[in-house]
């Protein structure tokens, strides 16, 4: 399959329904996991894979859209939207800063998923879910514990992962330039 557009399709496709299977899974084990304010949202992880290839910001985005339609039952109808949204900016902005690096590590783009889920699922919360005038003070709150969850699994899973891959060279081997 030497096809640039068809390889482009297929990684695209399979970071999406990784992304939705790993949600899925981990909804049904952990109910409520996924979805609550502070979460730790295991899928999360592949947010790594932004920093080797920009078909994983569709990817990402389309596996977020697919993730959340549990959400749309859930009372969460507009999180389908905003949380895909999320993931869009933060996966952009790793692509961006893939090359920003501490220490050999990219750690300004790993907390760009905390930063952009923080902001936007928090004020989701405060202005969606909360009844009554809008309390900037709330709105920190429920921010700080999405971008809280967001942190714990890019700071302890997405390193590894990272490391993992860069270690076994698969970002030459799998993302093809």
């Amino acid at each position: 399959m030497k096809n640039k557009k068809t390889m482009a399709i297929v990684q695209t496709a399979i970071i999406a329904a990784m992304y939705a299977a790993l949600t899925y899974a981990q909804n049904f084990i952990l109910p409520g996991t996924t979805s609550a304010a502070v979460q730790f949202r295991v899928s999360e992880v592949l947010n790594v894979l932004a920093l080797f290839t920009p078909l994983a910001i569709p990817g990402l985005t389309l596996g977020c859209i697919l993730s959340n339609l549990y959400n749309i039952g859930s009372g969460l109808p507009l999180d389908m939207i905003f949380g895909s949204l999320a993931t869009l900016g933060s996966s952009v902005c790793m692509y961006l800063l893939r090359n920003v690096k501490i220490k050999n590590i990219p750690l300004l783009a790993l907390f760009m998923p905390a930063l952009w889920n923080g902001v936007i699922v928090g004020w989701e919360i405060e202005y969606f879910l909360v009844d009554g005038d809008f309390i900037l003070g709330d709105f920190l709150f429920q921010g700080g514990c999405v971008a809280l969850g967001e942190i714990g699994v890019m700071l302890v899973l997405g390193t590894a992962l990272y490391f993992a891959i860069v270690k076994r060279k698969l970002d030459k081997k799998v993302f093809e330039k």
